[in-house]
């Protein structure tokens, strides 16, 4: 954490894109100071946009750091998977190869400007109504809840910082506060914010044609369902919140985005475009006025270039075959049926699986029959390439096919299978069609609602939420119509809906980053992430065997490795003022 100077830089000017610009008396030195700042409509509004853009960007490569994928850059020596599953990572270097390197400073350079614009707001002059300086806070505060939730996710236990800091501050005075202590800031700024007038100041239900990506009022919800969420699981669970608190207020969020028109989406775009609504919802944009978009509650990251970091070495263009999907998840695909078709595994290196019976899952036809989203999301042996060309080109990734398996060519899949969610078979040099991952959804708050419901009430007791009723199965069930997957059975015990629940997080959220931190947070990383198997598929004739392999073990899968280790310079720097060691467990 930096010092804060009062006096902001003349590159604050940059954040100020609104036309009818306001004259000001500057000084000799071009800078512009804070009181001038907060006393002009214009800089008011450049210092609000200047807040944004510090939470870390989801993307597809997060999944190579899960039991999701096994990337192609495995092979590559100094690669930043190499390193990360030889477990030769270390606070030092942790930015270096981690998925998003380290966001300790950027999430707190975030919250230094929020922190900055809602104590300017205070004193700020006559500059717009009173609604509208209200909705600007809102944003603010909204966006302040967010960074923290990033921070607590990664390293669990940060400072708490809520006032600019003056330019003498004591920085000994300093303290890291729990999880439970940042949650419960978490949800006083975004309770505050939902205290101010719906549309006031941009911060509204519906979304304008010039606020992609600003604040909702429907992400408060959505930033409050998952922070308590997490509180109430096993990594950071210390009694301050309870199941109950996550099924309280994740209800409350439900209930609200949905009275103000958001739903799992249901738009399909047609047999030649994706293989069913699931896969549509992908590789269309939410920057629509939520036209046709209506579950995503805020996008967060970037359209993607799957095709070319994460595609096919048939396709022109490639660079890179990227994550490369485990058998693992292959596995975690149910049938079409609503049967699992693997029950778990005879051995410990996962190489002999126990075949549910009630499936109808055949080992020599291993993708037919499966869930809708595995066709949505996997490229496999046989899988048609472009959905237009029903008659063309279907993938080979058997030994000596044009996608086979490769050990020394990162181009080609490592594990029998490449990514297909995000990906347009359009997609390609001279046309860029792929999706991007939401950072907040709706199918999130009904999945949230479902552990929170099943871990108070069990899986089939229904929960009133304002006047409506539900159960845990039914939020799931309806996560599951949607993709066209039959409803769980009523009468589960609370272990198997568990196991039930938690592989249909797994399948509904693949790639989406959500994997990452939900075996933390569950405490299972042990069990998950030490290695992964992969499908060697060989042809002779027209008859293919299909032979499972395993992967080296991983080393990343300890305690350690359940949250971020703290940034080392911020380590040092606190030892020396405050004696105190911040620094993460075994990091």
């Amino acid at each position: 954490m930096k010092k804060y100077n009062n006096i902001v830089a003349g590159v604050l000017i940059a954040f100020i894109t609104l036309s009818c610009n306001k004259k000001l008396d500057l000084p000799a030195d071009g800078r512009i100071s804070l009181a001038n700042v907060f006393n002009d409509y214009n800089q008011v509004r450049g210092y609000l946009n200047s807040c944004y853009g510090y939470c870390p960007a989801p993307y597809m490569d997060r999944s190579s750091y899960t039991d999701e994928a096994e990337d192609a850059d495995d092979i590559t020596a100094g690669s930043k998977y190499s390193i990360w599953y030889g477990g030769n990572v270390t606070s030092s270097d942790y930015d270096s190869y981690s998925s998003d390197g380290s966001p300790w400073t950027n999430l707190y350079i975030g919250i230094r400007k929020c922190n900055t614009f809602i104590e300017g707001m205070k004193t700020a002059g006559v500059i717009a109504g009173e609604d509208e300086k209200q909705g600007w806070i809102a944003q603010a505060k909204t966006l302040r809840a967010l960074y923290y939730l990033q921070l607590i996710k990664r390293y669990e236990s940060v400072p708490v910082i809520t006032i600019p800091y003056e330019i003498d501050y004591d920085f000994s005075n300093d303290k890291k506060s729990t999880f439970s202590e940042v949650v419960t800031q978490i949800l006083k700024d975004c309770n505050d914010a939902l205290a101010a007038p719906n549309n006031a100041g941009g911060f509204s239900w519906e979304i304008q044609a010039n606020q992609f990506g600003i604040m909702s009022r429907a992400v408060p919800y959505a930033i409050m369902s998952q922070a308590v969420t997490y509180a109430a699981s096993p990594l950071f669970s210390d009694g301050t919140y309870t199941w109950q608190n996550a099924l309280d207020i994740t209800s409350e969020a439900l209930y609200q985005c949905t009275a103000n028109g958001y739903k799992l989406f249901d738009v399909y775009s047609g047999a030649g475009e994706a293989q069913n609504v699931y896969a549509t919802y992908f590789l269309t944009s939410s920057n629509d006025l939520r036209a046709v978009d209506k579950e995503t509650i805020y996008q967060g990251g970037a359209q993607m270039q799957v095709w070319k970091y994460a595609g096919l070495p048939s396709t022109d263009g490639v660079d890179k075959a990227g994550p490369c999907p485990s058998q693992g998840l292959i596995d975690a695909y149910e049938m079409a049926n609503g049967e699992p078709a693997i029950l778990g595994y005879s051995d410990a290196n996962h190489l002999v699986p126990v075949i549910n019976p009630a499936s109808g899952y055949d080992p020599l036809n291993p993708y037919e029959g499966r869930d809708p989203r595995f066709y949505a999301s996997i490229y496999y042996n046989g899988a048609l390439r472009h959905l237009d060309q029903p008659a063309g080109y279907t993938i080979e990734t058997y030994v000596g096919g044009n996608e086979g398996i490769a050990t020394d060519d990162r181009k080609h899949t490592r594990t029998g299978y490449y990514m297909r969610k995000f990906n347009s078979h359009r997609s390609g040099i001279s046309n860029q069609s792929d999706g991007a991952i939401r950072l907040f959804r709706y199918a999130e708050l009904l999945m949230n609602f479902a552990e929170a419901a099943y871990q108070t009430v069990g899986p089939d007791d229904e929960v009133t939420v304002n006047g409506s009723s539900l159960s845990a199965r039914e939020a799931v069930n309806m996560v599951r119509a949607r993709a066209g997957m039959p409803e769980l059975p009523s009468g589960l015990t609370a272990e198997e809906f568990e196991n039930r629940y938690r592989n249909e997080r797994r399948i509904e959220f693949a790639f989406e980053e959500h994997r990452f931190f939900d075996v933390r947070r569950w405490k299972i990383l042990d069990q998950t992430d030490k290695f992964l198997t992969g499908m060697r598929i060989t042809k002779s004739g027209s008859a293919l065997t299909y032979t499972r392999f395993k992967f080296p073990d991983r080393n990343c899968s300890s305690a350690k490795w359940l949250l971020y280790p703290i940034d080392q310079s911020e380590v040092n720097k606190m030892m020396g003022l405050t004696g105190e060691n911040w620094q993460n467990p075994e990091w």
